[in-house]
């Protein structure tokens, strides 16, 4: 009987470290051919690719801005509109998990679609499509080697764990997958489970970026090089904060969800979300995407007055691609744009008296607190209504990116202030904590939040401790929040 068992036990264990493998390897390179394809969308769209030295279409002109989320949106209307009513639904990551049947071609155009329309502009999230790919990757590898049966495998947990892999594979982020997968999707953590998340979103990470390249996915170089009590403080501060304006974007995102039209009313919702989300482009580039550019625009803002109290530095390069110059600047020295198709963001800056030199340290002062504050309100606001718009229109995505766009938004505003208290605290390391604190309480799953925000960033290890208290502040406001919500 004792042989019995141990032969049983080796058999699951070959068939996990099989899955950790073989799925891994699969969801890793699905994972990075759909960063290719956002790559490509952007490319033909917008005429641009986001990266470290362009996070957003700034330099896009306005026009082609407009014209591209709005035709986005039209063609993807049409084509969710006939899947979702001529043909098999695709159904949750979460109802996947719990048994739902993920078809196979229906589930490839859901995804694609949600990959083109961030890459046309649409503020919305793009780490739902990887997850869907590895959790149907993830039913047809338990089908093909009868997974749940002999091998007393759990076929919940491949799901779930493929899942997460998808999301650590397309943001190099294996942690946060792992996290993603036993605190939303299991809700259950054990050392089984987590070994085996940890490792298939890993060898999912390692793949997608032999695919698509490695690279630094948010430039906070400008922020102060070690953590200061001052910070405790301010997490505090900023946790609470984030509680709240967390818990009511949840709400939000929840009713706009909930709301989405069933029939033929999104063949002219999506279009109207598209030009409404084309309009505000106009003056509010940044809204554009998955959230990137957003939350680019907190973790850009070095104050230089503060910089020798924090001993933060801005490279060139990072001044370069900073949004704040972008922003400033706009197509005028992109060469995008001929004159009078500029940006629009960058006339209106310019006119408040935003000037930028190209050499770093001398883009913005303490003089310009005023006009921080109101650009980055201006992108919280815009942002947050856009994307509950786009929910709502009926378009498919997630909040992840949304949601650290809105935080290290927060985070950078009450940095701003922070700062005439506190001036060796930056205002980067102000949205650092703040990005990490709002999703926090969007996503109710504070080690997931924490784990890639700090990916993301590649943030020095010292913050952990700052940004986990405003995590757990921000988790306990938001519990309390939600709770006086319903």
């Amino acid at each position: 009987m004792e042989n019995v068992v141990r032969n049983a036990d080796a058999r699951r264990l070959g068939w996990l470290a099989a899955a950790t493998v073989v799925l891994g390897a699969l969801i890793g390179a699905g994972a990075g051919l759909l960063t290719l394809l956002l790559y490509g969308v952007e490319r033909v769209m917008l005429g641009y690719v986001e990266g470290s030295g362009l996070p957003g279409p700034f330099g896009v002109p306005a026009v082609r801005r407009a014209i591209s989320v709005m035709v986005g949106l039209s063609i993807a209307g049409v084509i969710w509109y006939l899947l979702r009513t001529k043909t098999t639904k695709v159904p949750s990551v979460k109802k996947a998990v719990g048994g739902a049947r993920m078809p196979i071609w229906q589930t490839v155009l859901h995804v694609v679609l949600q990959i083109f329309i961030v890459g046309t502009g649409a503020s919305i999230g793009r780490e739902v499509a990887p997850r869907e790919l590895g959790a149907m990757l993830a039913q047809r590898f338990c089908d093909l080697f009868h997974i749940d049966g002999e091998h007393g495998i759990d076929r919940r947990m491949v799901v779930a764990v493929a899942a997460g892999a998808g999301l650590g594979g397309v943001y190099n982020a294996p942690l946060a997958g792992m996290f993603f997968a036993v605190e939303i999707l299991l809700t259950d953590v054990t050392l089984e489970k987590v070994a085996f998340g940890l490792g298939m979103s890993s060898v999912a990470a390692f793949t997608a970026a032999l695919v698509k390249g490695h690279h630094t996915f948010y430039d906070i170089t400008a922020m102060q090089p070690e953590s200061t009590p001052s910070l405790m403080l301010f997490a505090l501060l900023c946790g609470t904060a984030a509680g709240v304006a967390g818990a009511l974007f949840r709400k939000g995102s929840s009713w706009a969800e909930s709301h989405k039209p069933s029939g033929k009313g999104i063949l002219w919702q999506m279009p109207l979300a598209g030009l409404i989300t084309g309009l505000v482009a106009v003056f509010v580039p940044q809204v554009m995407g998955n959230g990137r550019a957003a939350a680019q625009l907190g973790f850009s803002t070095f104050v230089s007055d503060t910089a020798a109290a924090s001993g933060a530095a801005q490279s060139g390069a990072s001044t370069a691609a900073s949004p704040w110059t972008l922003l400033a600047n706009g197509a005028a020295d992109s060469g995008a744009a001929s004159a009078g198709a500029g940006t629009g963001a960058g006339s209106w800056l310019n006119a408040l008296g935003l000037g930028f030199a190209p050499n770093a340290g001398s883009t913005l002062t303490l003089s310009h607190a005023g006009l921080m504050l109101g650009v980055l309100l201006l992108t919280f606001a815009a942002k947050a209504v856009v994307t509950l718009m786009t929910i709502r229109s009926g378009a498919s995505g997630g909040v992840l990116q949304p949601g650290i766009a809105l935080g290290a938004t927060l985070g950078a505003m009450l940095g701003v202030l922070w700062m005439f208290a506190f001036p060796m605290d930056t205002v980067t390391a102000c949205a650092l904590i703040g990005a990490a604190a709002l999703l926090t309480a969007s996503q109710q799953a504070p080690l997931m939040a924490m784990c890639l925000v700090m990916e993301l960033t590649e943030a020095p290890i010292t913050f952990f401790v700052p940004v986990g208290l405003a995590v757990a502040v921000s988790a306990l406001v938001s519990k309390w929040m939600l709770g006086r919500l319903r």
